[in-house]
């Protein structure tokens, strides 16, 4: 399978220097590249590809609302990239169902690795940071009060699959804990996501603290 990507970025060295490292790559293809978020909107809508690298900073219309706007329409998966790591921008990057955030100085291995594994259907954010930026920001989201609507549909084996999610735990770690196979652990996370309309793991982690599956901080 071959990843389509877009770039978009307004600075263009930026930009191509991201495009060149992606496309370099056998099993990723740069389709277009964008110099604002107007931009990459069209692209995605013109090109749809499976992912989307958007600088949180760009003219006419920024990264988050661009990508706000492409999640809504699409399934193309959305990951942030700029040169700030202040919380607000990964907070307002995930509500707009971004799927990661990266800084724009990542390393280029990591680069790639974040593309493949948003394609995955994986987390870009490393366990103990998803969970220290998603219990703060979904502290002011929903209460637990809606947990029993929200989460009805789920089996019993299903919540505890999101809990786990919620805490940062890869497959294989879910399958320990549960002690079941890895194979068990993709359906459960995939009924998860399936049934609570979920676009990803990241967005699985969030569910579990607006719905007061897990306590903030906990």
């Amino acid at each position: 399978m071959v990843i389509r990507v877009v770039v978009a970025d307004d600075q263009e060295l930026v930009r191509s220097g991201f495009a060149m490292i992606l496309s370099a790559q056998p099993d990723i293809e740069v389709v277009a590249e964008a110099g604002d978020g107007a931009e990459a909107l069209a692209a995605v809508r013109r090109h749809a590809p499976d992912v989307v690298l958007l600088d949180i900073r760009m003219p006419r219309m920024d990264g988050i609302e661009a990508a706000r706007a492409i999640c809504a329409e699409s399934g193309c998966k959305a990951v942030m990239l700029t040169t700030f790591d202040q919380d607000d921008y990964v907070y307002e990057a995930l509500h707009a169902g971004a799927s990661g955030f990266l800084l724009k100085d990542v390393r280029r291995d990591d680069l790639v690795h974040a593309v493949r594994v948003v394609v995955a259907g994986d987390s870009l954010l490393a366990p103990s940071v998803a969970r220290r930026l998603v219990a703060d920001f979904t502290s002011r989201g929903q209460t637990a009060a809606t947990a029993g609507h929200v989460l009805g549909a789920l089996t019993a084996r299903e919540r505890e699959t999101l809990v786990l999610l919620g805490r940062g735990l890869s497959n294989a770690e879910i399958a320990a804990e549960l002690v079941v196979s890895e194979h068990t652990v993709k359906t459960h996370v995939s009924n998860v996501l399936s049934k609570l309309g979920l676009r990803d793991r990241i967005q699985a982690v969030i569910c579990a603290y607006e719905t007061g599956l897990i306590a903030p901080g906990g």
